[in-house]
């Protein structure tokens, strides 16, 4: 068949046949079809109805209708019927691949990935009930969206035309044209394996229908065993299962096999694509058997072969049909609840990054309909029908605070993992111990079950391999390296773990390109780097959207300015959740903070908040022009080739230490990072490394408020001693005074309060209060006590926290910083 160029050349070989009374109706209009009020349209004719301007908006009917007093798009009228059409097939409803086993005459690409597919009549069908059967059948079977009702009076797009409803305008394309391929209503449903159209006749009355004897007679939980599967072995015809669903089964109909050999048959379970399941038989008569011909032979109904729960909706019983709905989905094991939202797993099929995403509420009634028989009584056939699932009963189930079934999913994890006591999860999938699902191919692992110590000793060699040509600035600095691999390698096992920071004097310092490699033993996928938030506020919309996904790392690239504490970010390092309202959500949700957090800059340090928070690598090439190095090896490719053998080499370093009963080496504990210090430090102390946390005391030392304080301590002990005095006090001698000591002192208070060449009081004043009782080289602020309204400090003096060795036996003492109580050595 030649392919058409025009509407009128398509709509000709569509009604091949046509008589001369009887006429389908097209209408063409400019603008948007749903600003459009009017769709009455025109009777077509050949050669007298224009249907040109392919700018337009065009729309056919597969109907057509006899005269009466004009033409009527109207049912009464409607004269016969030539096709049926699948509207929304590759978006709202299955792939366009689900109709190869029965291939359309007709599929039209509507708009950008969505489909018109339509299959052409052998004849005209005047039984009017048998097409909307068939139509609804088809609806059942998710191949066409739901709202695509009544066939004698239904548009379709004609192909020769624009979809007003996107913007800019789609034009439409023919993507097959094949009038010659004309079915009968039992070949489409043979074809497609779709459940038998339900014949008109005699209902039941709702009283019938519904049996009240029943305890529960809103939820029918689906079979234990497949229906199917139970028949083929009570027949014997049942062999083993195939994996994937496929189950491997005598023919029915052997007898018809040459020489009767038993091979080639295969049972499918049901699934997105195919509900009723599937009947394959690579025999001569496979054409003529398919799943509605197995159904029969082994007397089981297309509704009970979907082995689906069903859900019947009815008035009083919201609260059980919301419970009913979480339940199926939990059965799934494709959904799970996540900081008080509902979310399910998926892989990017550019990316290949696999990603935790919420489930939004037209995906939560798609996700119902398809896990469920969803039934509610028709008055009109006096009869239980299918139906979708209630939006109101699915918003209900969306806006739910907490969910009873589905279960909590804390993260995922892209290699093995491990659980609280050291033991390590080595299959993929979910993990009811951790609340991980496991998102990685087990076979490209290999951990030792009892490692020891010089096979530790051997992997950390393998690991200090790929770091020779990294110019550290010092021995800990590679620790912390090697620490930063542990860590990514893990992350997912830990409740909390500090951030790495890569800092080097100039650019081309091979920054980056060692953050890379960290975060190739997180995950498989490269990461994206995103700007450092300036703000809290926007801190806290970045990292409540970037973690509900659960990324393996986040990572701020080439800084240029300090680490700055903002407080969503020291929360999301120091605590397991955090909790915030999320855009396009219309709850507060909780997210989990397991991920590798990275940074890197020049020059930059983490100050404050963060001194504690960041564990920092240095490196310094030590030459005029780091980019004119030459290296002779490439780590990253090496590790992003065989990255799972890396990872396992990270985990065996501590699985090892695990094994070997934990050995603890004394060193100064790292507050909030407790387990992190058991699982990643000790490993590298015990296999002699220096520690890797050794910077984090030298950033408390190095800290600028801390600085800055004990200059302000000090000229506040020169000018008043140990006496109380008042912030107005001590900005008055500032302020006035001509001496050594008041100069000092409006030195400090300027950098602490200036606002606009002046002393801010009330700033200073908050500015002391903030940091009272913080000790820096053995005194303090004490607020004193008194009768007078106006608080009164005093400079105090306290036991001196003295330096010493990192790792080192000895008594210890608790020395404050800011609002965090860090325990040092002395």
């Amino acid at each position: 068949m030649t392919t058409p160029t025009n509407n009128e050349e398509f709509l000709q070989a569509v009604f091949a046949g046509l008589t001369e009374q009887h006429r389908p109706f097209v209408l063409g209009f400019d603008g948007k079809p749903k600003e459009r009020k009017a769709w009455g349209g025109n009777p077509w004719q050949f050669g007298k109805t224009s249907t040109e301007n392919p700018s337009q908006n065009w729309y056919y009917t597969l109907a057509t209708y006899a005269p009466e007093d004009g033409y009527h798009r109207q049912e009464k009228y409607c004269a016969g019927i030539f096709g049926v059409m699948l509207d929304d097939v590759g978006t709202k409803a299955l792939p366009l691949e689900r109709l190869a086993a029965c291939p359309p005459s007709i599929v039209i690409e509507t708009s950008p990935g969505n489909y018109q597919a339509t299959y052409l009549f052998d004849e005209a069908q005047t039984d009017l009930g048998r097409v909307k059967a068939l139509n609804q059948s088809m609806v059942e079977a998710g191949m066409c969206d739901p709202g695509a009702k009544s066939p004698p009076t239904r548009w379709g797009r004609l192909p020769f035309a624009s979809n007003g409803k996107t913007e800019p305008a789609f034009e439409c394309k023919l993507v097959e044209f094949h009038p010659e391929r004309r079915y009968s209503i039992d070949q489409i449903i043979d074809g497609l394996e779709l459940a038998p159209p339900k014949e008109p006749g005699k209902r039941p009355t709702k009283s019938q229908a519904v049996d009240r004897n029943v305890e529960d007679n809103v939820f029918i939980p689906r079979a234990a065993e497949n229906e199917v599967i139970a028949a083929l072995k009570k027949r014997g015809l049942y062999k083993s299962p195939l994996g994937g669903g496929r189950h491997d089964i005598t023919c029915p109909w052997l007898h018809e096999h040459t020489g009767e050999i038993d091979h080639g048959t295969a049972y499918f379970e049901p699934s997105d694509l195919y509900p009723v399941g599937g009947f394959k038989c690579q025999h001569a008569h496979g054409d003529d058997h398919r799943i509605g011909a197995l159904l029969q032979f082994l007397g089981v109904s297309f509704q009970a072969a979907k082995h689906r729960p069903t859900i019947k909706v009815e008035p009083g019983e919201l609260h059980r049909i919301v419970d009913a709905g979480e339940s199926i989905l939990a059965d799934t094991g494709r959904y799970y609840q996540r900081g008080g939202l509902i979310v399910s797993i998926g892989t990017d099929p550019e990316s290949n990054e696999t990603t935790i995403k919420p489930v939004s509420q037209p995906a939560l009634l798609r996700a119902l309909s398809g896990a469920a028989s969803w039934l509610r009584y028709d008055a009109r056939a006096e009869d239980f029908v299918v139906s979708d699932p209630p939006a109101r009963h699915v918003q209900v189930l969306f806006d739910s605070e907490g969910y009873q079934h589905l279960p909590a999913l804390i993260g995922l994890a892209r290699q093995p993992h491990l659980r609280s006591d050291g033991a390590v999860v080595r299959d993929a999938g979910f993990d009811q111990a951790t609340g991980l699902f496991g998102v990685f191919d087990a076979r490209r692992f290999c951990i030792p079950d009892a490692p020891t110590h010089a096979q530790a000793s051997d992997a950390l060699a393998e690991l200090r391999a790929l770091l020779p040509e990294f110019a550290f600035a010092g021995p800990c600095d590679e620790s912390a390296a090697l620490s930063a691999m542990l860590t990514a390698a893990i992350r997912p096992s830990l409740t909390a773990a500090p951030m790495y920071h890569v800092r080097a004097p100039q650019i081309a310092s091979g920054k980056s390109y060692l953050t890379s490699i960290i975060a190739a033993f997180a995950g498989p996928s490269a990461p994206s780097a995103v700007a450092f938030p300036p703000t809290d506020e926007e801190c806290q919309k970045l990292l409540l959207a970037t973690l509900l996904t659960a990324p393996s790392v986040v990572v701020f690239d080439n800084l240029t300015n300090d680490l700055i504490p903002h407080k969503s970010l020291c929360s999301a390092l120091t605590e397991e959740f955090l909790t915030g309202r999320i855009l396009g959500v219309s709850k507060t949700a909780t997210v989990g903070t397991r991920a590798l957090f990275l940074s890197s800059g020049n020059n930059v340090d983490a100050v404050r908040d963060m001194a504690r928070r960041a564990i920092t690598i240095a490196l310094d090439p030590q030459v005029e022009t780091p980019a004119a190095r030459q290296f002779s090896g490439d780590p990253l490719s090496r590790v992003r080739a065989d990255r799972g053998r890396f990872v396992s080499l990270a985990i065996t370093v501590i699985r090892a230490w695990v094994t070997a009963g934990s050995p603890n080496t004394t060193c100064k504990p790292l507050a909030s990072y407790g387990q992190w210090s058991a699982w990643v430090r000790q490993p590298l102390l015990w296999l002699g490394m220096p520690d890797p946390a050794e910077r984090v005391f030298d950033q408390l030392a190095r800290d600028p408020d801390r600085e800055t304080l004990g200059r302000l301590l000090c000229a506040w002990r020169a000018a008043f001693g140990a006496a109380p005095a008042m912030v107005r006090e001590a900005v008055a001698m500032a302020e006035t005074g001509f001496s050594e000591v008041a100069a000092s002192l409006r030195e400090v208070l300027l950098e602490v309060a200036e606002d606009r060449g002046e002393i801010n009081r009330r700033r200073l004043g908050r500015w002391v209060a903030r940091h009272q009782g913080r000790i820096v080289d053995g005194q303090r602020f004490e607020r004193a006590s008194g009768t007078t309204s106006a608080e009164r400090w005093a400079c105090k003096s306290v036991m001196s926290v003295q330096s010493v060795p990192v790792c080192q036996p000895a008594e210890s003492v608790t020395a404050e910083n800011d609002d965090d109580v860090i325990e040092v050595a002395l």
